[in-house]
Formats: structure tokens, sequence, C-alpha cells
């Protein structure tokens, strides 16, 4: 019996036998087809998307312009190596890339396949132009599944699990929260604690930070502390790393995260909705940086592939001709405002943060003591699916529940999927209480 003819009760039994439990499903449920802002389970039933791939689909499932570009290069090249034979759609896409990204000054781009990789060739090109070894990263902050990614991540739970020891000369620091009452002055304070007590800042290569943070918990880094930041690592000769991989591609309101505090990063990270679903990542970053390795140092058998390349080329062109980060700009105050209007309603949203489009509640037990509440956040998830609408939680308690829409989404999906959360919400008061 093929796939598609199984039941989604037999599938996801196939699923449990054949797939390893390390490998989380958020939601029971099979998916068989997706257009826009929604998807279908193989039962035909629909459901609003407000997880996005997990941030992957920025312009929504099946864009027309992006299924147009993918057609077309199949028929012309799926695949060299980038390292055997260069072909235009990669250059293309690096040329775009680094004026988006460099603002007129002369930046370089390398293609690979996933955000890790992005991350990890950040790490190693910073290295080595520095022929330091110390990389600093930040507590809350999500990297990647590879050991490296991993290492860099600060979280202890899932991600670290029992999968060490861990890659040497990574120190994590604070990252600002004003909800928990960690200011701006106070995570410069712990950074400068760090070189004081555990690596000088002449042995750090690159301090790496999310502008927001995605896993962690849509943690907008306030401008003065960004500021600051650049400011300590030109003093110091660090280089700065953006990790642009959820926050970039109008997701924050504008097209990455760091413009939010005007500063310009030495290297960037990208990948996610880059290429509108198809497996790509980058790291732009400034010339002389980018060219410290040798001949031969960068690269990756499937990175920069031809297919996702044009994808990711349409990608570009939406933005640049449909609006899309003045779009995800004008949604972010919309969902911001109806988020508000549930929090006023709902003692146990602690808080609504993140900043464009990318927007997410916290839930506590109490009040006083602002104790995350992590089954809360897991109840309202399983009672908006019911409802018709997916979304997920992060957090380093996972007792946030975020939002991360296509930004091509209607006036009328919006409001209808904040009708289902405020459903989901009152629903789990009436559990409750029974």
């Amino acid at each position: 019996m093929s796939a598609d003819q199984r039941k989604p009760e037999e599938l996801l039994a196939a699923r449990t036998r054949n797939i390893p439990r390390g490998v989380l499903t958020a939601h029971p449920i099979v998916i068989d087809r997706a257009a826009g802002a929604h998807i279908w389970d193989t039962n035909g039933r629909r459901y609003l998307d407000f997880v996005g791939g997990i941030g992957v689909i920025n312009v929504g499932h099946n864009h027309p312009r992006v299924v147009a570009a993918v057609q077309e290069q199949l028929k012309r090249i799926t695949h060299t190596a980038f390292q055997v034979a260069a072909y235009e759609p990669y250059i293309a896409l690096a040329e775009r890339l680094n004026k988006l990204v460099g603002k007129g000054a002369a930046y370089k781009t390398a293609l690979f396949t996933t955000g890790a990789e992005a991350v990890e060739n950040a790490v190693k090109i910073a290295r080595g132009f520095t022929n330091r070894p110390g990389i600093i990263s930040f507590r809350g902050g999500f990297h990647g599944r590879t050991l490296l990614g991993v290492t860099l991540t600060g979280f202890a739970q899932p991600y670290k699990q029992n999968f060490g020891p861990f890659a040497p000369e990574i120190f994590h620091t604070a990252y600002p929260d004003s909800y928990r009452g960690v200011s701006s002055d106070d995570a410069i304070a712990a950074l400068e604690e760090v070189f004081a007590t555990e690596i000088a800042p002449d042995r750090v290569a690159a301090i790496i930070i999310e502008p927001v943070q995605g896993d962690g918990g849509f943690l907008q880094a306030p401008v003065e502390f960004m500021r600051a930041l650049r400011d300590i690592t030109l003093r110091h000769g660090i280089v700065l790393i953006a990790d642009e991989i959820q926050t970039g591609f109008g997701r924050t309101g504008k097209m990455f995260g760091f413009e939010h505090s005007g500063i310009q990063p030495d290297l960037v990270t990208v990948a996610k909705s880059l290429a509108g679903g198809f497996p790509l990542s980058a790291l732009v970053g400034k010339a002389e940086i980018m060219d410290a390795p040798t001949p031969g140092g960068l690269g990756g058998t499937y990175g920069g592939n031809a297919v996702a390349c044009a994808a990711a080329l349409a990608v570009l062109d939406a933005f640049e001709q449909d609006g899309l980060v003045e779009r995800a700009a004008a949604l972010g105050t919309k969902l911001s405002t109806a988020l508000d209007a549930l929090k006023a309603k709902h003692v146990d949203i602690g808080v609504v943060r993140g900043v464009g489009f990318m927007r997410a509640i916290e839930f506590i037990s109490d009040a006083a003591t602002k104790k995350p509440d992590a089954d809360r956040a897991h109840q309202v998830m399983e009672r908006a699916r019911e409802r018709g609408l997916l979304v997920i939680k992060c957090g380093v308690h996972r007792n946030i529940v975020r939002f991360l829409a296509p930004i091509i989404l209607s006036d009328e999906d919006l409001d209808e999927a904040m009708c289902i959360l405020a459903d989901a919400l009152d629903a789990d008061k009436v559990s409750a209480a029974a």
C-alpha cells in the first residue's frame, strides 16, 4: 500500500516505528498539501499555518514566483557542485545578497545548505581572519543542531542532553530581557565579566548574536545594546556575527533584524526563508573577512544548489516587487494589537513580545514571581490546532507560543486566527475550571 493511500493514524504509527523519537513532531497530523498561509491534512482539513515551517515560508507555501523559477531551473541543471563548475544562479544570488546586506560596501557571499552550516562557516572564517580561538554567544540563543551549533546554543534541554563533550573555546553571556529584569547595562556588564574572568577580549574571534532570539523566546536586543556591542567588538577587533536565520527576510518589519539598530555586522548568516522552502543558507560578510580562508577551505556538496538558488532569486523578486517588507510591518502592528487585547483578558499571559511580524506570548502561572508555565503554553497550542490554527512553542522553559505566519497573510486570515486563539485561551480556562 502506498503512503498516500494510508489513513493518517496508519501513517503516524509508521512514523513511530520508523523514525527515532528524538525527531519531534509538534502536531499529530499528516500534511497533504499547502498554498499561501493554509495547509491541508490527509483528511482534507484546512489549517491556518502560523508556524510557516518554523519561519521558512515568509513568502507563503508554493509561491507562484518560486514555483515558476524552480520549474524552469529543473529543465536546465539541478546539480554540479559549485566546487566543480560555477553556474549563474549561485553568482546572481551572491550579487544580490551582497547588495542587500552590504549596502554598497564590499561584501562577499558563500552558499551552503542549512543554517547550522552557515553558522559553522562564520565561526571558521572569524577564527581564520583573527587567528583567535574564542567565540562568545548568548544564553537563550539558538544556532543549530550540529556539535558546534549546539555548543553555541544557550539551552540545556533538549538540545545538549548527553551529547557532549562539546566544542571548546565557546563562552556564554547574558542576553537583555527587560521582563526578567536584565537591562542592556546588565548584559554589557555580564559581557565585561566574561572578558575579565573567562577569556580576554584579544583572544575572542567573534561574538554571535540573534538580533531577536528565535527559539529563545522572541526577545529583541534593544537598540542601545546592539550599538554598545558593535562598539565593543570594533574596539577589540572582534568579528560581530548577526544570526539572521529566523529574523531575516522581512520577518521583523525590516529586511534584516540588525537594521532596527542601525549597526552593520561583519558577518551575517541567513537561511530559512531565503529560498521559500528549499534548503539553502548563506554567509554574507565583509570581503576582507570572507577572503581569509585559502582556496578549498569553504564549500559543501549541496551548498548553493542550483534549484534552491533559483528559488531564492524568486523570493528576492517577491520582496522587491510585491512590498512584502512593508506588509510584514503592517501585519505586525495588527498582530501586536490583537495579542495585547488578549493579554488584557488573561492574567496568565505575562508579556507580549517581539517586533514586526515576529511576535509571541509568554505564559506564567504567577504574576508576582513570573514563574514560567509550559503546560499552559502546550494546552493553548493543542486547543488552537483542534480549532484549525497551527502554532508552536519556544523559550528556554517552553512556556512561550510564537507566531510565524507567512507575510503574504490576508487581514481576514489574521482575524480568523486571532478569533481561534481567543477561543483556545477561553477553552483552556473552562477546561481548567472543570
